[in-house]
């Protein structure tokens, strides 16, 4: 694992993590359940199911820096009309998650939601294949997963995410050092990772995205170590629009990676 310790500076967690409360209501219904993984003593990270079906496959969800696991509602929804039941995965002071959110701890944090994931799928009786997939900043958990426990996962798929977080910390003018003050080995932030991966992957961006610059998602797809990888752009779509603008395309995309490689 990265020594991603290095990049929890005040001025960066604050760019980077949006931490909200939960406030939505969730209904007591068949088609969700909300769910909760201690990461370690007194801290237990939020998620939410939203299912279709116990036979279709499930995708391990990492959301945005600004999103709740309980928002995705009606995305979690239009998952399941193609059949894929979406299972997505809070952040530390997010939602109904303890503590604060840092970037070592949510790497940290992967294994533990990962192995509560498992546990959730085999004691309800899912039975159809996992794939791993990480919205924006939710790329870093995916990566690290797909990294760590790739043969356990049929596919990866990455929305508007980058694998190299200096690139944009330096983009708001906090200077980066390589090396940490011992002089050890410092971050390469996820190109190792990326490197590592050899499943299946699709990388998904928008085309005009301002926030997540379209270079990023082409970083991953050059770098990425899978034989069998696509990149797909959304026309006109921004960082925030970009499953709504290309919602058709988004879609037959993924359900064609996804029924590809079920």
């Amino acid at each position: 694992m990265e020594n991603f310790e290095i990049l929890d500076q005040p001025e960066i967690l604050s760019f980077l993590f949006y931490p909200r409360r939960d406030d939505i209501n969730i209904p007591d219904d068949e088609s969700m359940m909300s769910l909760a993984f201690p990461v370690e003593p007194g801290i237990s990270i939020s998620c939410m199911f939203y299912i279709s079906s116990k036979d279709d496959p499930n995708v391990l969800f990492f959301h945005g820096n600004g999103e709740l696991a309980s928002e995705y509602m009606d995305i979690g929804a239009t998952f399941n009309r193609i059949g894929i039941n979406l299972f997505v995965a809070d952040y530390r002071g997010y939602g109904g998650s303890g503590g604060q959110p840092s970037i070592s701890n949510m790497i940290k944090d992967t294994g533990p939601i990962y192995a509560g994931f498992k546990q959730t799928l085999s004691e309800r009786g899912f039975h159809g294949n996992r794939f791993i997939m990480g919205r924006s900043l939710g790329s870093l958990s995916a990566i690290e997963l797909a990294g760590s426990y790739g043969d356990e996962f049929k596919g990866l798929i990455i929305e508007s995410g980058f694998c190299d977080i200096t690139d944009l910390i330096r983009q708001i003018g906090i200077p980066i050092d390589p090396q940490n003050s011992t002089g050890d080995k410092g971050c390469s932030c996820g190109l190792d990772r990326v490197r590592q991966i050899s499943i299946p992957a699709l990388i998904i961006h928008g085309e005009n995205d301002s926030i997540v610059p379209r270079e990023e998602g082409e970083k991953i797809y050059v770098n990425i170590g899978s034989k069998d990888k696509k990149m797909v752009v959304i026309p006109d779509a921004d960082h925030n629009t970009i499953f709504f603008v290309g919602m058709g395309q988004y879609l037959h995309e993924l359900q064609d990676f996804i029924n590809t490689n079920k």
